[in-house]
């Protein structure tokens, strides 16, 4: 017992050390593997305590991690006991004694006790433990018995080099998917993300099982590595470990996952600063998604060479492109290895080639090493030169292979250099939860978006913006205004204004004419401007949708950023997009359109457009059989503004249903639909005026898991008001079964007979990601002069109950709503409501302070709470 108490003190005193050592800046190389030393005679120690004379005839092994000689503060120690052959009882209770004192040290153990046989059995089944049993490294115990093992599991016995990178690579693959494919995801895993740790060890598996070595440096010997890519793959994975030896001091425990709860503190851990335009964060997580980029591009590159060096034919006859291309094995690659030099152009010629040619399998390993070496050849006089821009722009307007070779050419390093403001976009992220992906991942993602709609195999995903798309006369004035949009992120001031001067600029350097070139520019200027129309405004009102058509100008402008703007949205985050967003930005397209067919000198009008709105809703309900009596019945106390602010379906619903109820009820009605064609649910109540249902209709929404997107209270002319609300599941699930409906219709129907002094309070807990985040509450204020509402902008911190919060707020300062648009970007809301006073009137400037006081200590002592 004194050995474990010594032992564990030994342990924690050598902990002690290396975390002290860490966070002085000595090579987290050296800890890795002195842990893992420690870790060693800790071992062995214990093992001739508890083992006795077995040491003489079994093995201790290190295997996995533990086995490579590398280990950081948490992380699990795998161990195997080798055994020759069966062990009697009294032997099983000697190891299993010994595996409890590595427990009680404080050692995360895993364990396996085999004989060679079952090794080999193991390892045949599973190319895990195959895998496992290839870093195996002899602790103590004989070695003619750990070296019979090797050769049983060797490489001539089982798992032959050509099967085992087949399924490694099916394995990588698997495994990539798990993380989208993508190496920049908000809070991506140090170990199994692409370019992650395990892309490294996957290089040393294939290269150990091939050609035998212990060591990435070997493979230099071998011709698989240059000398500037091996050093590129030690700085890479010493990155890597440092954020992970940083991760395991952070949390006291094992941990890989780069969480947003994690990624400040480890920024100031590892000595990262906030500059003026970029966070310390921001810069911590730029230099780990280059990192991972590159280790991603060597990673690639690496296992292609495998891949020809082990399933290829080596002697293959290449098949001629032109001078300087020729396709080998599938895949493209120089005549020679001076060609870029030759001819600098061939660096992009390279890309649209494979468009020009689906049939090629990709890049060669030979030609990506050939690409990284001869970057440098991008310089402003390549940037200048007219053959590379007809290139470029070629690629653009390529009929296939448009995204995948611009990301190929990301991947590449070639398109940072060719746009160097894209260059200052690579790896950059932005902390926040509304963007998910770095600024030049959601830069591509556009481009895709956009390109899915410009090909017909895609119609079924978004019809409407297919149609759209495929009759612009120039696909690659969008595709510019994508890749462009974001392109001044972090620069200080607007990105949007910044980003249009670079993109007229390219576009008349690329021989664009003038009008094509101010198009992109306009595009990128206005990018945001569809997305905050139709979220912060009443698209409703005719005033809005004529302000709006005015800025577009012309149907030609409106289609271009129409497209835009669904693609930059869907690129941003993908669990962020749903049917309503789509369907407001299709309403104000279409809106939008009218107006500018109406021209801008002759607005829309509202009595047309009510009376259309009114006899569309008409003719569906002669359909479901509600007669003229009864609908002019209902629509004597429905109002203009209600008519111009609902649909005709949604104004066909409400007529039904309050024909066909008591709408003199002193308590009130509630009805509930899924929304047509939708993925969300709508709700009505129809309540007595004096009834404030907002606070607690919100209140039980919330409650519920529900998130509000829209919100709108119409005064009716009857004493009576009419509050609608549209709201989806906050895990965006698409599927509410009729159990689910019940229960919001039951909640909804409580509030009927709810007093307004008493508002439920929301229990459901603030996310894990959202309590990273502060966010100052403001409240701002403008003047509706059209409808004499006060229109108010809320910005704060989105929480469990912030709605319900504003409306009890609203209810104690005497104030009602008459609309609400909920727009919540990541962990902030900015919402903004269209009120008054209980007179009807416009808040006064007195009573401005007093609600703007009001709201900010009722949310900022809920955020506390939280």
């Amino acid at each position: 017992m004194q050995t474990h108490v010594n032992s564990r003190a030994t342990l924690g005193a050598a902990d002690d050390d290396l975390k002290r050592r860490f966070l002085a800046g000595e090579s987290v190389v050296d800890l890795v593997h002195e842990r893992a030393d420690i870790v060693d005679g800790l071992l062995v120690n214990l093992w001739q305590t508890h083992a006795g004379d077995l040491t003489r005839s079994l093995a201790l092994v290190a295997v996995g991690g533990y086995g490579r000689g590398e280990l950081h503060p948490f992380s699990d120690i795998d161990i195997m006991l080798l055994l020759p052959d069966a062990i009697d009882a009294a032997a099983e209770q000697r190891l299993s004694a010994f595996i409890t004192s590595l427990w009680d040290i404080g050692l995360d153990i895993g364990h396996s006790v085999r004989s060679v046989r079952q090794c080999v059995e193991e390892a045949s089944a599973d190319l895990t433990v195959a895998t496992t049993l290839m870093e195996a490294r002899l602790v103590a115990g004989p070695e003619a018995l750990f070296a019979d093992m090797q050769a049983a599991v060797g490489p001539d016995r089982l798992w032959a080099p050509q099967e085992f990178f087949a399924e490694k690579r099916r394995e990588q693959i698997a495994r990539h998917h798990r993380y989208h494919d993508t190496a920049y995801n908000l809070e991506p895993n140090v170990k199994g993300s692409p370019g992650g740790l395990r892309d490294i060890q996957m290089i040393g598996w294939v290269a150990k099982r091939h050609f035998g070595v212990d060591t990435l440096d070997e493979l230099v010997h071998h011709r698989f590595l240059a000398p500037g890519q091996l050093q590129l793959l030690h700085e890479g994975q010493a990155f890597l470990w440092r954020v992970r030896f940083g991760l395991h001091i952070l949390t006291g425990r094992r941990e890989d996952r780069l969480l947003f709860d994690h990624q400040v503190k480890l920024a100031e851990m590892l000595g990262y600063e906030d500059a003026t335009y970029t966070l310390a964060v921001e810069q911590l997580m730029q230099r780990y998604y280059r990192t991972v980029m590159d280790l991603s591009r060597l990673n690639e590159m690496l296992l292609q060479l495998f891949e020809e060096a082990i399933l290829m034919d080596p002697d293959a006859a290449p098949e001629p492109l032109n001078e300087r291309f020729q396709v080998k094995n599938g895949y493209l690659q120089t005549v020679d290895s001076r060609v870029f030099v030759n001819d600098p152009s061939a660096l992009l010629e390279l890309f649209l080639l494979l468009q020009q040619h689906p049939g090629i399998r990709g890049v060669s390993a030979y030609t990506v090493g050939l690409i990284k070496r001869n970057l440098h050849l991008i310089d402003e006089q390549f940037r200048q030169n007219p053959r590379n821009h007809r290139l470029f722009l070629a690629i653009l307007r390529a009929p296939a292979g448009v995204t995948h070779e611009l990301r190929r050419m990301n991947l590449y390093g070639v398109l940072g250099l060719y746009i160097p403001s894209f260059g200052r976009i690579v790896g950059r992220m932005q902390y926040d939860l509304f963007h998910v992906y770095t600024v030049d991942e959601h830069t591509l993602f556009v481009v895709s978006n956009l390109r899915r709609f410009a090909l017909e195999r895609f119609d079924h995903e978004y019809p409407h913006c297919s149609r759209v798309m495929q009759a612009l006369e120039k696909a690659e004035i969008a595709y510019l205004s994508g890749l462009f949009h974001d392109i001044a992120k972090g620069r200080g001031g607007d990105h949007s204004e910044l980003g249009a001067v670079d993109a007229e600029a390219f576009c008349l350097e690329h021989g664009m004419s003038r009008y094509e070139a101010r198009t992109v520019a306009w595009l990128v200027l206005h990018h945001l401007a569809l997305s905050t129309t139709a979220q912060k405004r009443d698209i409703g009102d005719p005033d809005v949708v004529n302000e709006f058509a005015a800025l577009v100008g012309d149907q030609t402008h409106l289609d271009y950023l129409y497209v835009l703007t669904v693609a930059d949205v869907r690129g941003t985050n993908p669990k962020l997009w749903n049917s309503w967003k789509a369907s407001l930005f299709h309403d104000l397209y279409e809106l939008t359109s009218r107006a500018l067919r109406r021209g801008l000198e002759n607005p829309i009008d509202r009595e047309q457009l009510i009376l259309e709105k009114q006899d569309e809703a008409r003719e569906m309900l002669h359909e479901a059989n509600v007669d003229d009596e009864r609908i002019a019945a209902v629509w004597t106390f429905l109002n203009d503004r209600y008519f111009l602010r609902h649909r005709s379906n949604e104004i066909a619903w409400h007529t039904e249903w309050l024909a066909d109820s008591d709408t003199d009820s002193d308590i009130g009605l509630v009805d509930v639909r899924r929304q047509p064609g939708g993925d969300g649910v709508e709700a009505i109540l129809y309540t007595p005026r004096r009834k404030h249902t907002f606070a607690h209709a919100t209140a039980a929404l919330d409650e519920l898991g529900m998130t509000i997107v829209d919100a709108r209270v119409e005064q009716l002319e009857n004493d009576y008001s009419l509050d609608s609300f549209i709201f989806m599941e906050l895990d965006r699930r698409m599927d509410i079964d009729e159990s689910r409906m019940t229960k919001i219709r039951r909640s909804l129907t409580r509030v009927l007979t709810s007093s307004d002094d008493d508002v439920a309070k929301v229990t459901r807990k603030l996310p894990r990601q959202a309590r990273m985040f502060t966010t100052k509450t403001v409240v701002d204020f403008e003047h509706d002069n059209t409808r004499g509402l006060t229109v108010m902008e809320l910005v704060a911190a989105d929480r469990p109950g912030l709605l319900s919060k504003v409306g009890k707020v609203f209810i104690d300062q005497g104030v009602d709503i008459d609309a609400a648009k909920i727009m919540t970007i990541g962990e902030r809301a900015e919402d903004v409501f269209y009120i008054s006073d209980e007179a009807g009137a416009p808040i006064r400037k007195a009573a401005k302070s007093r609600l703007s006081k009001g709201l900010i200590d009722a949310i900022d002592e809920n955020d506390a709470a939280n």
